[in-house]
């Protein structure tokens, strides 16, 4: 049944028009334009959102200015207590978020109802943290740095950026939304989110989520719009203290044009999965299933590359191919495991690097089989570094084996990427795990598991190409503060109790 934009969720649409939310209220472009969603699955349009224009990007703007004087004047408790009722709240309607999830980006559906309720806890989560971090500054006084008597007091304390401006990809963009969302809000921040097209719709909901909880008009904004005619304008914007970002190469280009911004950025990744001889072939072949095709291989996180020692290599590809072939291809409506990847370019992308293993010679594991965006899940052995698969992302559902001969082969692979994210190695022995790790260029190194974003509380950042600053609830609140001293000048030297 079609929930989505129905019940409470009914002032949020515009004859078939979903609008976009500003100064606490949604409202219909004054463009008169709207923005097309396409359904993955049946390649039609599903949704339609608002193409705003500047002019409407600069009164957002304008409003969160002010109302972020008066949020920096709320309780600290009171920004708690309305984010715990926007989580309640949000995973209160988590039905018709997870239907624009599986209409708008084919998640099945499941996994969107997960992603749903995850968003709340995260919310939760941050508020709790907030009240924490944020309700302890720090004393320091001059006598520690030598040559200075105890005569100045010094008292830090955290105080927002102001507009934090919020960019999520399509893979999770209630997830990635929150995650950025929760901490900038609790700072004392506000806060613009600038949805994917592909994802809009469930962001609106999620947003609207917010807005029943009664936060402060104009706090929270969300516009919706063609990135040529908005995208730059935003990351421009003089109005924008703060960027979080997470996608692709247009991070990059957004860091070069940001300035003197603040910029929090997770750009992608290209996991390598290092399996040695003694590993647990069993969990490894399981993890390379679950970490390289889950959400048909749609995830930041997702391996991308194994490299695997040569004397277990048969042994893992086969199992790792008797696990593919018990694995739902079809819709996401019906929690298959690999459903149609998000647009028909991604698809074209992916043929793209399947195409040119096959012309350099990989052994394909399985019949590649592609029908509209749905690609079957595709295992290529034997790949070597001539192919653009051993470097490129595909985002989808292919995954590449190199094997090596040593471990330093692998690690040399991995560190020669120009992404950083995560990697995992596979092996019994701690000791050469921790080495392993240690020598492995990624922000994060899975133990035996293959990589993953969580808990949503963990640090998670990327190396090189892979972004910039780190993320995890704790860092992005420290992140969308700043630091602030005070310090008071004693007429004489004082000395507690002395």
């Amino acid at each position: 049944m079609a929930l989505a934009g129905t019940g409470v969720f009914a002032e949020i649409l515009d004859g078939e028009v979903y609008k976009y939310y500003a100064d606490g209220e949604w409202r219909a472009s004054g463009s008169g334009k709207s923005v097309a969603i396409v359904n993955p699955t049946t390649r039609k349009t599903q949704y339609k959102v608002q193409a705003c224009t500047q002019e409407e990007v600069n009164k957002v703007m304008e409003a969160a200015k002010v109302a972020q004087k008066a949020w920096a004047r709320t309780p600290l408790w009171k920004r708690a207590e309305l984010l715990h009722k926007a989580a309640a709240i949000l995973k209160e309607h988590k039905a018709p978020i997870a239907e624009c999830l599986v209409k708008e980006i084919a998640k099945p559906a499941k996994d969107a109802v997960t992603e749903v309720v995850r968003s709340g806890d995260l919310i939760s989560y941050t508020a709790e943290e907030g009240v924490r971090i944020l309700g302890e500054g720090k004393l320091l006084v001059s006598d520690s740095f030598p040559g200075n008597e105890r005569n100045k007091y010094c008292l830090s304390s955290k105080i927002p950026l102001g507009v934090v401006l919020a960019i999520p990809p399509f893979n999770y963009p209630v997830n990635l939304a929150v995650s950025k969302i929760g901490p900038a809000l609790i700072a004392g921040n506000a806060l613009v989110l600038k949805p994917p097209t592909q994802g809009a719709v469930a962001a609106l909901h999620m947003v609207h989520c917010f807005h029943l909880a009664g936060f402060p008009k104009g706090l929270i904004s969300c516009v919706t719009g063609k990135g040529s005619e908005i995208g730059d304008f935003l990351t421009m914007h003089p109005g924008v203290n703060c960027i979080s970002f997470t996608g692709g190469d247009t991070g990059i280009a957004i860091s070069k044009k940001a300035g003197m911004v603040p910029l929090q950025m997770e750009l992608g990744g290209k996991d390598a999965c290092i399996v040695l001889e003694d590993a647990d072939l069993d969990l490894v072949a399981a993890n390379i299933v679950k970490g390289g095709f889950s959400y048909s291989g749609q995830r930041c996180t997702a391996v991308k590359v194994v490299l695997i020692m040569e004397s277990v290599a048969d042994a893992v590809v086969q199992k790792v191919n008797a696990k593919l072939a018990k694995l739902k291809v079809g819709l996401p409506e019906d929690d298959s495991d690999i459903t149609p990847v998000v647009t028909e370019s991604s698809a074209n992308f992916i043929e793209g690097l399947v195409m040119d293993a096959k012309e350099k010679g990989a052994t394909f594991c399985q019949e590649y089989r592609r029908e509209g965006n749905l690609i079957w899940p595709l295992l290529l052995d034997h790949v070597r570094p001539d192919m653009r698969i051993a470097w490129e992302e595909p985002f989808g559902p292919v995954l590449p084996v190199i094997r090596i001969n040593s471990v330093e082969e692998g690690i040399h692979h991995c560190n020669a990427s120009n992404f950083g994210l995560q990697g995992c190695v596979f092996t019994r022995d701690i000791n050469k795990a921790i080495l392993i790790s240690d020598a492995m260029e990624t922000g994060t190194v899975q133990i035996n598991s293959a990589p993953a974003r969580g808990p949503d509380h963990f640090p998670f950042q990327g190396l090189k190409d892979s972004g910039i600053g780190s993320q995890g609830i704790t860092n992005s609140i420290n992140m969308m503060t700043k630091v602030k001293s005070t310090v008071i000048n004693l007429p004489s030297p004082s000395y507690t109790m002395g």
